[in-house]
């Protein structure tokens, strides 16, 4: 009866540590793709082209073999290229090829869902393509409004799959 008793909570232990082992790896994999569309987008890539999806992460390298990462399940990327004069038509952001107007600027970023929570209130700076990167939960639709240099410049955005995960169409007046 003893024997059967610490069997089973055994059992139960051996469970939980690989529970727990699989949530660690699951936002490691999330940290590691972070990490890897950050670089891309800083232009931290040699001999590769990269764009994200509402889905995933496309990389192609310079034999155009082409590897897809998932993106996290409760998570969407979107990367905003707000413009005072130049921009150019988008949907699905090119990590490695689009350019913004506004290199390495100062934003005062606000971010509302549609319940009224504020998800952002910052000041972020543009990369050196233009571009300002967000992570924002999926499956809502947001207002944002960008100030820069005494210009304003809001949308409506949303994250559900297969929305744009380029916006270009934020022109500052």
């Amino acid at each position: 009866m003893k024997k059967g008793i610490l069997a089973v909570i055994g059992l139960l232990l051996i469970l939980i540590v690989v529970a727990c082992d699989d949530s660690t790896s699951n936002e490691n994999e999330i940290k590691d793709i972070k990490e890897t569309v950050h670089d891309y987008s800083v232009g931290n890539s040699d001999d590769v082209s990269a764009s994200i999806t509402s889905e995933e992460l496309i990389v192609t390298d310079s034999n155009n073999k082409e590897t897809t990462y998932g993106l996290p399940s409760d998570e969407f990327f979107v990367s905003i290229a707000p413009f005072i004069k130049t921009t150019h038509p988008c949907t699905n952001h090119s990590l490695t090829g689009c350019q913004g107007e506004l290199v390495e600027k100062e934003f005062d970023v606000y971010i509302q869902d549609e319940d009224g929570n504020v998800i952002v209130d910052e000041t972020m700076t543009s990369f050196a393509n233009g571009f300002i990167d967000i992570w924002l939960p999926r499956d809502k639709t947001y207002q944002v409004k960008i100030e820069y240099d005494g210009k304003t410049a809001e949308s409506e955005i949303s994250t559900f799959e297969g929305d744009n995960t380029c916006i270009t169409t934020m022109q500052l007046s």
